[in-house]
């Protein structure tokens, strides 16, 4: 359960308004906060690594209100994928700490849990790069993702293989990477290019970005499929959200082990 209502529940304990046994019931019950448009999951930070995300397609704006309520009241910071700017601009009135990326369509809303204006140390390193600029609103969903998990993010933008001197300029960057996310259309032949560079996972995202024969990605999803780079791992087309949370998560995992490393006694 999580730490904010656990405290709540041991502060109603205490003043005599829940019974031990209501106490014992809540506690080890899973943490599910039904807002009647849905059943918001608050344990899957503690399951999966990162509490539960919004994806607004099909989603009133009254709807999202309650579940942003619900995620924020447990101490989560708040992540909404696919935000139409009308939705955008309804949440906002909501919600005027948020953040709406227009091109990446995310809406972000910081969980107040430190001091006022205290960030976070990030955990781990994340490059996006695209191959285009075209490419730039599905790097965008990954690059707010990234953040979101709390990584620290770079985009290196417009280094496809039509001018591949232009990713070389790029590579102590790229080498200093925990997970790399590289999101191209066309032929989506650049992941398997930065994967014969660098030492960590690289996390393919074709676009459907391309002529005819492109099939909507389909092309550039089967050539990361097949790429020769022996680290390459490849998302769903367009999906810009599953390549930054992927990589959030290895950074963070990756941060994690040289953090132990470091406190282990040398020999």
């Amino acid at each position: 359960m999580d730490q904010v209502i656990l405290e709540r529940l041991a502060r109603q304990l205490l003043a005599g308004a829940m019974s031990v046994e209501e106490f014992v019931r809540q506690a080890a019950a899973p943490a599910i906060a039904d807002v009647g448009d849905a059943q918001v999951d608050l344990d899957r930070h503690k399951r999966c690594g990162y509490p539960e995300v919004v994806y607004a397609p099909g989603k009133t704006v009254a709807a999202m209100e309650k579940i942003f309520a619900a995620l924020l009241s447990a101490g989560h910071s708040v992540l909404a994928t696919r935000v139409s700017p009308q939705q955008a601009d309804e949440l906002l009135a909501k919600f005027p700490q948020g953040r709406y990326n227009a091109l990446g369509r995310t809406f972000v809303v910081a969980a107040q849990t430190g001091p006022e204006g205290e960030k976070p140390t990030p955990t781990g390193r994340v490059v996006v790069v695209t191959a285009g600029t075209t490419d730039l609103p599905v790097a965008e969903e990954a690059r707010e993702t990234a953040l979101w998990t709390g990584a620290e993010v770079t985009l290196i933008q417009d280094v496809g293989v039509a001018g591949p001197h232009r990713l070389r300029a790029h590579l102590p960057v790229l080498e200093s990477a925990d997970a790399v996310v590289v999101v191209a259309g066309m032929e989506g032949a650049l992941p398997s290019v930065v994967g014969g560079y660098v030492a960590c996972p690289v996390i393919g995202v074709p676009t459907s970005i391309g002529y005819g024969a492109s099939f909507g990605g389909v092309a550039a999803l089967l050539s990361m499929l097949n790429s020769c780079a022996s680290n390459v791992m490849v998302v769903n087309i367009d999906a810009g959200f599953k390549g930054g949370y992927v990589a959030g998560l290895i950074a963070r995992n990756v941060a994690a082990a040289r953090a132990a490393a470091a406190r282990t006694p040398q020999v």
